[in-house]
């Protein structure tokens, strides 16, 4: 692993130099061959607010600070517990105040932390933003766009076990998709789970498995993490909303649901 910790971050340089030849590249016609083969326009936006304390990064930045999370980015939700057990990006941790912060930094301040809450009208990172500049934090970003724009543009969320649980409990138009087998899949799965592997999407989508309403919260699982969430990037590509996935295995969060005096799984 790449070590790190003897010299200062240069991400927020980087993120700097990444929004001008972003802000250069959009400024192309859609359809002109400067364009071509490049990413949505959208993917690059952000709100564009001024007077912030920190600055934005775009929803591809987002996905980069994302793939840069085991080199030691922090990608921190600034939502309560509830809300990010139930929806969170993949990989990012919950930290509300700048105490649980200065724990996961291990006291490095030049250390990268990006930011993010509940979209456009959401203060809460905006806040956070402003305490860890005064706390003395060097390197610290926000995706003000959040988990709604996230979804929008076709990523998957991840959710937690105890997020299933608590949401399945409440909101009945939940919708489970298990992605294993069929075979284990027949062996024992969660309350009313739909069984859609990964090559089956397109289909479900029209055979109703998936459901007719695409903003419906749709929850996936799998034999582990890794086909979980491939299941639900192509969920989200067919044009869902709001998929999140779990990951864990299925009888991990089967013997969590147990565990809590809940209803057996079929």
């Amino acid at each position: 692993m790449r070590d790190n910790s003897k010299k200062p971050w240069p991400w927020a340089a980087r993120i700097a130099a990444a929004v001008a030849i972003l802000t250069a590249a959009t400024a192309a016609a859609p359809g002109s061959p400067e364009n071509a083969g490049k990413a949505c326009p959208i993917q690059h936006a952000t709100t564009g607010e001024r007077g912030q304390p920190t600055a934005e990064i775009s929803t591809d930045q987002m996905e980069a600070a994302v793939a840069q999370i085991r080199e030691g980015v922090l990608v921190l939700d600034a939502r309560p517990y509830e809300e990010y057990a139930m929806s969170h990006v993949p990989g990012a941790i919950d930290a509300s105040d700048v105490g649980e912060i200065e724990k996961l930094a291990q006291g490095r301040k030049n250390r990268t932390i990006v930011l993010y809450c509940d979209g456009l009208f959401c203060g809460t990172s905006t806040r956070l933003a402003s305490d860890l500049l005064g706390a003395g934090y060097t390197n610290v970003v926000r995706y003000q766009l959040g988990i709604p724009v996230w979804r929008a543009l076709g990523h998957p969320a991840q959710v937690e076990g105890d997020g299933v649980w608590k949401t399945i409990g409440i909101d009945r138009k939940t919708v489970l998709i298990d992605a294993r087998e069929p075979a284990a899949f027949e062996r024992g799965t969660l309350p009313g789970a739909r069984n859609v592997r990964f090559a089956e999407v397109a289909r479900a989508r029209d055979d109703g498995r998936l459901p007719v309403d695409h903003n419906a919260r749709v929850f996936v699982v799998g034999k582990d993490g890794p086909e979980a969430l491939a299941a639900a990037q192509e969920i989200a590509r067919n044009a869902f909303q709001n998929v999140a996935f779990f990951a864990g295995s299925v009888d991990s969060l089967m013997a969590m649901g147990s565990g809590a005096g809940r209803p057996a799984a079929r």
